[in-house]
């Protein structure tokens, strides 16, 4: 499959139902947890690795003397400290974890990027985007598969140009991850609440009703009963996602649903690492600090931790 068909396939999976009657759609955007591991540093800090360097890379932290790690920390130290005034805040901590735990969104990216860049500049380009994405299919007003690409097309230019923060139509790299990956940008949640609301509201009213929140998760396909996780669905609707009780969810109502303010657990890790390791407690951390603890941050063992400064570098 070219990535024109994966482009594809990720416009319009909103639009169709690709799971099995009985399963259950999930609409909701949770921020995904640091680590699968157990957060007690009594026994050890993998949690904590997870965290700062991603599972993926800390998986092969098993290699390195501890003096090895804690040269290659520093190095990573200074590209945490965005204003390079020599001291990492909880705040930029805290963004490098969530870029960390990110890294799966840019990768995704990055293997498009070439694709849709078509004159190699930096930059896509509104009509760059459509021309590979669109450009065979709009010839053709009645294609086999039966997609509507005219109104795919009319939603991802809507989204492009709210990802488009300088109105040029010229996205740049981060411009076009805020399009593909509009859920993770606070300025786009807008279009996820409005994109979600029209694949479910399907009598057009503007707002979903039970019925149409319902359908959306599950298709009764014939089955005589329904499976008891839709039963708490309509209990849910009901009781949590209907606040003002009219019968119907609106905008505010769905972006509660969708996009629920989550616990932030690298904030929380970012102020736990910054607790255990501020020496002074002047709520900021010096390279010395953070090298003093690399066994928090990296541990003493750390496998081909070069080739994982050299993935983070879009950091």
């Amino acid at each position: 499959m070219d990535v024109r068909h994966v482009i594809l396939c990720l416009s319009f999976c909103t639009l169709c139902a690709l799971s099995k009657p009985t399963d259950k759609k999930e609409r909701v955007h949770h921020d995904p947890q640091l680590s699968d591991k157990v957060h007690d540093d009594g026994q050890n800090f993998d949690y904590d690795h997870d965290a700062f360097l991603g599972a993926e890379d800390a998986k092969t932290f098993d290699q390195l003397t501890p003096e090895e790690s804690k040269e290659r920390l520093g190095m990573i130290v200074d590209k945490i400290d965005a204003d390079k005034d020599g001291l990492v805040t909880e705040a930029e901590l805290t963004a490098w974890i969530k870029k960390t735990q990110r890294k799966y969104v840019y990768d995704n990216v990055e293997r498009q990027w070439q694709e849709f860049d078509m004159d190699q500049d930096g930059f896509i380009s509104w009509d760059e985007y459509r021309n590979v994405t669109y450009g065979t299919y709009l010839d053709d007003p009645d294609p086999d598969d039966g997609f509507n690409y005219k109104q795919m097309m009319i939603r991802d230019e809507r989204r492009f140009k709210m990802a488009d923060q300088n109105g040029d139509l010229i996205a740049s790299k981060e411009e076009f991850t805020a399009f593909l990956h509009p859920e993770e940008y606070d300025y786009m949640k807008d279009i996820v609440v409005l994109e979600t609301m029209e694949d479910i509201d399907k009598n057009g009213d503007g707002v979903i009703d039970l019925e149409e929140y319902i359908g959306d998760m599950y298709n009764q396909d014939g089955d005589a009963g329904e499976p008891e996780w839709v039963k708490t669905e309509r209990e849910q609707f009901v009781e949590f996602r209907d606040k003002n009780r009219d019968g119907k969810m609106d905008k505010d109502e769905t972006k509660d649903w969708i996009l629920p303010s989550d616990y932030d657990h690298a904030e929380a890790e970012a102020r736990h690492l910054v607790y255990e390791s501020d020496q002074n407690k002047d709520g900021r951390l010096t390279k010395e600090e953070i090298v003093d603890k690399y066994d928090l941050f990296v541990g003493s063992q750390a496998t081909d931790f070069g080739e994982a400064l050299v993935r983070h570098d879009e950091f």
